[in-house]
């Protein structure tokens, strides 16, 4: 009878034998093993004190080799690794030309030349059309359906594309466009039609906002007679904040005719001081002009200000102040006194429904309507002012626990207050983006571009609530499908 002993043991034993000391290891007994096995030099000495075959060691440290590989692989995929498969249809070609016209900002013949380019494939600019013409067909209809009654503020304005009009209404607070149309003329007929259309779908705001196109008001009173227009603070404050620069740049350019003046040794002192009273006259109308607009900017115009009683004075003052100025640059002071005396209702109409709200507020809170307006003035400040925790330590101090709810709704009113238009103004900035690459655009391309501006997600915005939802989504407050899918197409569902 021959006896092996452990020191001798074969190398050809099998580690998988319920008889071999390697099949009896705990995985953390074998981890450990394969550890050194990666770092001995000498596996044969090592399977001999550890009672296991070489062949069982070579097992391990390869186990452990293709692990640390891994682990330690880079994280790029080779660039011939296959992803997934994509069936290219004619389904599916119809879905590109539609992404690359309406997401990638493509003309038609750049959706051409893009097939080209990455599938090798050829398509006819009359296809392309006809397909984004198919789109528009069905995106019209869609329009249409779109129930506007949940509108409470509209914001109106105008944009050109060849030297005609393109009529745009948005809602405020959730950023539908509720109409998109290209006319021959802009003024209160065509307007008015166009609002009296959305009436047939629901559209009765509170209230509309818009600039001071004669034609576009007009319409508004025509259509929507009960209806208040408001003004674009933004167009009254930007039009003095214009004659500001323009006077601070006369008076820095007095500055350097003084300076220059002063320097010159045979230079008349007559002339010196005239200089010198030419550029104090220019530095002192700045500065008053400047103090103006920003009282009217903050304090008249301003969502956190006085009543409207005391609004009203301080606009009076202001355009007074700036009347007693003209003669000092008639060219310029003159137009812009005149558009803020004639504009000084529409611009504060905010002002009356903000006066309501907040007794309203007040009412239901049981607090002073001043406390409310102090709360408003306070937030409005900004974030890192010392004076502004100061007096909300004050307001903290005055209403204890009602401080949180009365805090919460009044930044709720805050962000209701409507003074300016600008969301159409960001909505034909967009626009501007599609126009450029087409010289006409006809109605039906524009019904298209509607319906892909309504029904994308918006993918970030200064609201958090508007954030992974569509317009239209937040105006009816109902989920839809993908803006593809709502067209009538499959979207490509990826199985990897």
């Amino acid at each position: 009878m021959c006896i092996v002993s452990h020191d001798c043991q074969p190398a050809t034993a099998d580690p998988r034998s319920p008889l071999c000391p390697a099949a009896l290891l705990a995985p953390e007994q074998r981890r450990h093993l394969a550890l050194q096995a990666l770092t001995t030099d000498n596996l044969s000495q090592l399977a001999r004190q550890q009672q296991v075959s070489r062949k069982f060691l070579y097992h391990l440290r390869d186990r452990a080799n293709d692990a640390l590989e891994q682990a330690f692989a880079p994280t790029t995929q080779p660039e011939q690794t296959v992803l997934f498969h994509l069936p290219v249809t004619p389904h599916w070609i119809r879905q590109f030309v539609l992404v690359a016209v309406l997401v990638g900002h493509a003309s038609f013949r750049g959706a051409q030349e893009m097939l080209d380019c990455l599938l090798d494939f050829s398509i006819s600019l009359g296809t392309v059309h006809n397909i984004v013409h198919a789109a528009s067909t069905t995106a019209t209809a869609h329009n249409a359906t779109q129930d506007l009654a949940p509108v409470r503020v509209a914001a109106l304005d105008e944009i050109f594309q060849n030297q005609q009009p393109v009529l745009a209404v948005v809602d405020v607070a959730s950023t539908y466009c509720c109409a998109l149309s290209l006319e021959d003329h802009r003024d209160a007929d065509t307007w008015a039609v166009r609002l009296l259309e959305l009436q047939d779908q629901g559209f009765a705001p509170k209230a509309t906002v818009a600039d001071f196109g004669t034609g576009l008001r007009a319409g508004c009173a025509l259509a929507l007679p009960a209806v208040p227009c408001r003004g674009d603070v933004f167009h009254a404050e930007y039009d003095l904040g214009q004659v500001v620069r323009f006077l601070d740049n006369r008076a820095y350019a007095a500055l350097t005719a003084s300076d220059k003046l002063g320097r010159k040794r045979k230079a008349d002192v007559a002339h010196q001081q005239a200089a010198r009273q030419e550029y104090e006259r220019a530095v002192a109308l700045a500065d008053d002009v400047s103090t103006l607009a920003r009282w009217l900017r903050e304090d008249v115009l301003g969502v956190a200000g006085p009543c409207l009683a005391e609004r009203q004075e301080l606009y009076d003052f202001i355009v007074a102040e700036l009347r007693l100025r003209e003669p000092q640059c008639e060219h310029r002071l003159r137009p812009a006194r005149v558009m803020l005396s004639e504009r000084r209702e529409t611009l504060l109409l905010f002002a009356a429904e903000l006066d309501q709200d907040i007794a309203t507020l007040a009412a239901r809170a049981e607090v002073a309507a001043s406390v409310v307006r102090e709360l408003l003035a306070v937030q409005e400040m900004p974030p890192r002012s010392g004076r502004r925790w100061r007096r909300d330590q004050e307001l903290h101090a005055l209403l204890g626990r009602r401080y949180h709810e009365l805090s919460v709704a009044v930044a709720a009113l805050r962000r209701g207050v409507v003074r300016a238009s600008s969301l159409v103004e960001n909505l034909n900035s967009r626009l501007r983006n599609y126009f450029h690459l087409r010289r006409e655009v006809g109605g039906d391309y524009l019904e298209l571009l509607r319906f892909f501006l309504n029904h994308r997600v918006l993918l970030r915005s200064e609201r958090a609530e508007r954030q992974g939802h569509s317009p239209a989504e937040l105006l009816s407050g109902a989920a839809h499908g993908h803006w593809l899918e709502l067209l009538g197409y499959q979207r490509f569902q990826n199985a990897a």
